[in-house]
C-alpha cells in the first residue's frame, strides 16, 4: 500500500470498525468511518497518555460522547497500544468482550467514562475539566506543574440535541474552562434521516452565546486544519472550545455514504469490499492491520511510557518538596481517605429536634474539614439542602480552588459532572430536592453503572415539604431509586442515624448513594432507652423491643420512625408486645446473614406495619403476604398545606399506626 503512515492508521481504524460491526451483525459503522481521521489526529498529535497505565493521573482525557460509535474508540485504543487486542475487537458486542456495544468505564482500558446515553459524555467531560482546574489550583507549585492535562470530548448531532449538553456547556462557558475541547461531528444524519427533520439551530451561535471559542473544520479528513484548530484551542486562556467538524457518515461507502442507513446497521459484505477498494485496501482481508501500523503502536506506546516516566521523576522531587500535598495526591489516586477523616463527626443529644438536612449539613462540614479533596454542591439549593461548606470558598472562574460548586439549576448535568469529579478521584456530592431526582436520573444511573462513590443528597424527602404542594412532594421517588442496581438508598430516622450512615457512605469506594433527608425537624432519639444508632450499619435493626416474642412489628424509615416509636410506647402501655425496626437501608439489610435477618424480622411474627411517607411499592416483601401485614404510605399525590394537616389527611400519624396494628392483631 502506497499510503502515508497517518493514512494507514486511519484506514485501519475504518476497516476494523466495518469488519467488527459486520461480524457482530449489529453496531454503528458510519461514524467511525467518518471520524477516524479526527480521533487519530487527537491521539497522535495532541494527547499525552501511557497505554500501559491507563489511569496515570496526568493523562489527557478523551471522551466519546457519541458512544454508539464505540468502534471508533476501540480501534484507536488498539492501534495506540492499549490492552484492546484484535481478538477483543473480533468479539465486538459479544458477552464478556472488552469491546461492548457502548463504551464502559472500568471494563475497557482507556475508556474514561461510560457513554451511550447521548450528551452524558459531553457533560461528564466538564467534570473532568473542573477536576483538573481544582487539582491544579491546589497541587501545582512553583516549578511543579503536575496537573496540566487537557480534556477532549467528541459528540454528534444527538449529543447537541440532548438538554444535558446544553446545561453542561452553559456552565463550562460560565466557568471559563479553557482546558476543555469539544469536537462536534456535524454529519447532519440521525437514525430517522436528515437532522433537518428536527434540528435546524445555529450551533455555533449558541456556543458563542455560552461564552465558548468556536471554530469550524470543513472536512473531517483535513488533519492539518483540525490540528490548527486544536493548537488555537490550546492557547485559549479563558474559554472552552467547540470545534465543529463537517463529516460524511460512512465516508467512502459507495451507496451508503451520507445516508441514515449507515448509522446503526452493518454495511453488508459487498458494500464493505467496495469501500475497502476506495480506501486502497485489500477487499478480501478482514481485521487487517498492516505491519507499519503495528510498528506505530510500539512507537506511540514507548512515547507514552516516556511521558509518564518524566512525570513520575518530577513527582518524586515534588514529594520531597511538598510531602503533605504529595500524600493527598496519592490518596486521590488510590481512592483512600486521610487518617482521622471522621474524627469530628458529631453526636446529637437526645431531647432536641433536628431535621435530617440540618444533621447532614453538620456532619458534611465535619467530614469535609478533614478531607482536603472533598468538594461538591447543589442545583441552586444550598440554602435549603444545607450542603454549603461553611469554611470554604466557591469554585468560580479564576478561583478554582473553591470547594463549593454552584451547579445552577441543572440537575442532569450536575450528576454527570459529579461523575467526572468522582472518576478523577475527588470525593464529591450533589444535592437537590428528592422530587427533582427525576431530572438527574440518567446521570445517577451511570454513577451506579460505573461504580462511582458519588453521594446524592436529597432533602425535602416527603409530603413533609408541606405548603409547596404535590409538585414538590416526592411520592414514587424512593421506590424508584430503590429499584436501581448498585445504588445505596438511605433514609435515616434521626440525626444520629444520619451521622452513622455518613460514616458508611464515605467508606464506600464503588457505590453511589441516595441519601434522603427530611425538611422538617425530627426528635433525636434517646439512645439510653433505645438501641444504638450503630445498628443502622446493618441496614435495619431492632430499635425498641418487648419481653419475649413480639405480637407485632412496626417498621419505619426516615421521618416516620418517630411515628413507630410513639405507637410502640402506646401499645406497650396497653400490654401489647411490640417491636420497632428502623430500616434506613433495604439493600444493606438484605446483604446481612439469614440469621441476623431472622433476628430482626422473625418469620413467625406475621403481624407487621410498615410506615413510610412515599409509595408503598416494594414493602410487601417485609410485611409478608396479603393480610399478614399492612403498609401505611402514599397512594396518591400529595397536597398543599401545613405538615400536620397533610399527615392527618393521608393517615401518617401515631393514631393511624396504632389503629393499623390493633386491626392486624384482631385478625390473627
Amino acid at each position: 500500500m502506497n499510503q502515508t503512515l497517518d493514512q494507514l492508521c486511519i484506514n485501519t481504524m475504518r476497516t476494523l470498525s466495518m469488519d467488527a460491526v459486520q461480524a457482530a451483525n449489529s453496531g454503528h459503522p458510519g461514524t467511525p468511518m467518518a471520524l477516524a481521521p479526527v480521533a487519530f489526529t487527537v491521539f497522535d498529535r495532541f494527547m499525552k497518555f501511557n497505554p500501559a497505565n491507563p489511569t496515570w493521573m496526568n493523562r489527557d482525557r478523551f471522551v466519546l460522547s457519541a458512544g454508539h460509535a464505540s468502534m471508533l474508540l476501540y480501534s484507536i485504543l488498539h492501534i495506540t497500544g492499549f490492552d484492546v487486542t484484535l481478538d477483543d475487537i473480533k468479539a465486538f458486542r459479544q458477552i464478556h468482550s472488552k469491546c461492548p456495544g457502548h463504551p464502559e468505564h472500568g471494563h475497557t482500558p482507556g475508556v474514561e467514562t461510560t457513554t451511550g446515553p447521548l450528551g452524558q459524555g459531553f457533560a461528564t467531560s466538564v467534570g473532568f475539566a473542573m477536576a483538573q482546574k481544582w487539582m491544579a489550583s491546589r497541587y501545582n507549585q512553583p516549578g511543579f506543574d503536575l496537573i496540566d492535562y487537557q480534556v477532549f470530548a467528541l459528540g454528534g448531532d444527538g449529543c447537541m440535541m440532548e438538554g444535558i449538553s446544553s446545561e453542561a456547556a452553559s456552565l463550562a462557558g460560565h466557568l471559563g474552562l479553557d482546558n476543555l475541547i469539544w469536537i462536534y461531528d456535524n454529519n447532519k444524519i440521525t437514525i430517522e434521516g436528515s437532522t433537518s427533520l428536527a434540528f435546524s439551530e445555529d450551533v455555533a451561535t449558541r456556543f458563542i452565546a455560552y461564552g465558548w471559542n468556536v471554530q469550524r473544520v470543513g472536512d473531517a479528513n483535513d488533519q492539518e486544519m483540525l490540528s490548527r484548530a486544536i493548537r488555537i484551542a490550546e492557547k485559549e486562556e479563558s474559554r472552552p472550545t467547540l470545534i465543529i467538524v463537517d463529516s460524511h457518515i460512512a465516508y467512502g461507502a459507495p451507496t451508503k455514504q451520507d445516508t441514515h442507513g449507515a448509522h446503526g446497521a452493518p454495511l453488508g459484505e459487498e458494500e464493505i469490499k467496495a469501500t475497502k477498494i476506495f480506501y486502497g485496501w485489500d477487499p478480501e482481508k478482514k481485521f487487517f492491520v498492516p505491519d507499519e501500523v503495528n510498528e506505530y503502536t510500539q512507537t506511540i506506546a514507548a512515547r507514552g511510557k516516556q511521558q509518564e516516566s518524566a512525570w513520575n521523576d518530577q513527582f518524586e522531587l515534588y514529594k520531597k518538596a511538598f510531602p503533605a500535598l504529595a500524600v493527598e495526591l496519592e490518596l486521590i489516586q488510590s481512592g483512600n481517605l486521610p487518617d482521622g477523616w471522621d474524627a469530628a463527626i458529631p453526636t446529637f443529644e437526645a431531647g432536641i429536634n433536628v431535621s435530617g438536612r440540618v444533621a447532614s449539613g453538620k456532619v458534611l462540614n465535619a467530614i469535609a474539614a478533614n478531607i482536603p479533596f472533598m468538594l461538591g454542591g447543589s442545583a441552586d439549593l444550598a440554602p435549603s439542602t444545607l450542603t454549603d461548606l461553611k469554611k470554604e470558598t466557591s469554585f468560580e472562574k479564576d478561583h478554582f480552588e473553591g470547594k463549593n460548586i454552584h451547579f445552577g439549576i441543572r440537575e442532569h448535568a450536575m450528576g454527570a459532572i459529579a461523575n467526572g469529579l468522582a472518576i478523577s478521584g475527588l470525593k464529591t456530592y450533589a444535592s437537590t430536592f428528592l422530587v427533582f431526582s427525576d431530572y438527574g436520573r440518567g446521570s445517577i444511573r451511570l454513577s451506579a453503572l460505573m461504580n462511582l462513590p458519588v453521594t446524592y443528597i436529597f432533602t425535602h424527602d416527603s409530603i413533609g415539604v408541606g405548603e409547596d404542594g404535590p409538585t414538590h412532594q416526592p411520592i414514587e421517588h424512593i421506590a424508584s431509586l430503590r429499584a436501581m442496581p448498585n445504588l445505596e438508598v438511605i433514609r435515616p430516622g434521626d440525626a444520629n442515624e444520619v451521622a452513622v450512615m455518613w460514616r458508611y457512605i464515605m467508606a464506600m469506594k464503588h457505590t453511589p448513594t441516595a441519601l434522603m433527608l427530611s425538611r422538617q425537624d425530627l426528635p433525636v432519639l434517646d439512645r439510653t432507652r433505645y438501641a444504638s444508632a450503630e445498628g443502622a450499619l446493618k441496614g435495619a435493626y431492632v430499635l425498641a423491643d418487648s419481653e419475649g416474642t413480639p405480637d407485632i412489628i412496626l417498621i419505619a424509615t426516615g421521618s416516620e420512625l418517630q411515628l413507630a416509636v410513639a405507637a410502640y410506647e402506646q401499645l406497650q402501655l396497653e400490654g401489647i408486645r411490640a417491636r420497632v425496626v428502623s430500616m434506613p437501608n433495604w439493600n444493606l439489610y438484605e446483604r446481612q446473614s439469614p440469621e441476623y435477618m431472622e433476628s430482626v424480622l422473625p418469620n413467625k411474627v406475621r403481624a407487621r406495619v410498615a410506615i413510610e411517607a412515599g409509595s408503598t411499592f416494594g414493602w410487601s416483601k417485609f410485611v409478608g403476604l396479603p393480610g399478614d401485614g399492612v403498609v401505611l404510605g402514599m397512594h396518591t399525590f400529595g397536597a398543599s398545606g401545613k405538615v400536620s394537616s397533610l399527615l392527618e389527611e393521608f393517615g401518617l400519624t401515631t393514631e393511624a399506626t396504632v389503629k393499623a396494628a390493633k386491626a392486624l392483631l384482631q385478625k390473627s
